[in-house]
């Protein structure tokens, strides 16, 4: 991933804002409990951790990635942002981390996943381990590339062109995948469609007193 992102860290949110489309809706949808906490999985520049560090000022933001080249990015635009004493950072691998290792907490209120599980070869494993680290009655919140139904059947060819450029694979079936592992999990999931298809969102709670 280092290799992938040395150079296009640089660039990356001026040119992903055109198309990952959704993210702030989500954040805006997080609504975590006053004094709750946040994670991100696959956090890379920091955007989006700003943004909810900034929305919700009485939580805690943590953010992981696998990538030390994001994280350097991500580091200098959280102080940059003069959020560093609100946003802790670590390196690990989204299928497979100690919360209590890397942040010195067990679980987290809320968890996003946002564009990242198409840049993930193991994406399902990592849906697991979200799912596994949320606090009783948490939520995972997940935005990403949909099977753009509603839209042209030639944006879709083009978009997957460009998309592969960027080592970026849409996940066939994610919908239904998620529903399957948040029920396994004890949670409850919806998942919606919009854009005409372009993203899907999806959201997991967690049940109180279920066991993951």
């Amino acid at each position: 991933m280092d290799r992938i992102y040395r150079h296009q860290r640089h660039i990356y949110d001026a040119s992903r804002k055109f198309y990952l489309l959704g993210r702030d809706q989500l954040i805006d949808g997080l609504q975590p409990p006053k004094g709750g906490s946040v994670l991100e999985i696959g956090c890379g520049t920091g955007r989006n951790l700003i943004r909810i560090a900034q929305r919700y000022p009485d939580c805690a933001c943590h953010g992981l990635d696998v990538s030390s080249a994001m994280l350097q990015t991500a580091q200098g635009s959280v102080a940059k942002a003069g959020l560093e004493g609100r946003i802790r950072l670590a390196q690990a691998d989204a299928t497979g981390f100690d919360p209590q290792v890397l942040f010195g907490r067990a679980g987290f209120d809320r968890i996003v996943i946002s564009y990242a599980l198409s840049m993930i070869p193991p994406w399902q494993g990592v849906v697991t381990e979200a799912l596994r680290r949320l606090s009783p009655g948490g939520s995972l919140h997940i935005v990403d590339f949909g099977d753009q139904a509603g839209l042209p059947a030639p944006f879709k060819a083009v978009l997957l062109r460009w998309l592969a450029l960027f080592h970026v694979t849409p996940r066939e079936g994610l919908p239904e995948v998620v529903r399957g592992m948040a029920e396994a999990a004890g949670a409850d999931c919806r998942v919606s469609a919009p854009y005409r298809g372009y993203a899907v969102h999806a959201v997991a709670t967690r049940r109180s007193g279920a066991l993951v």
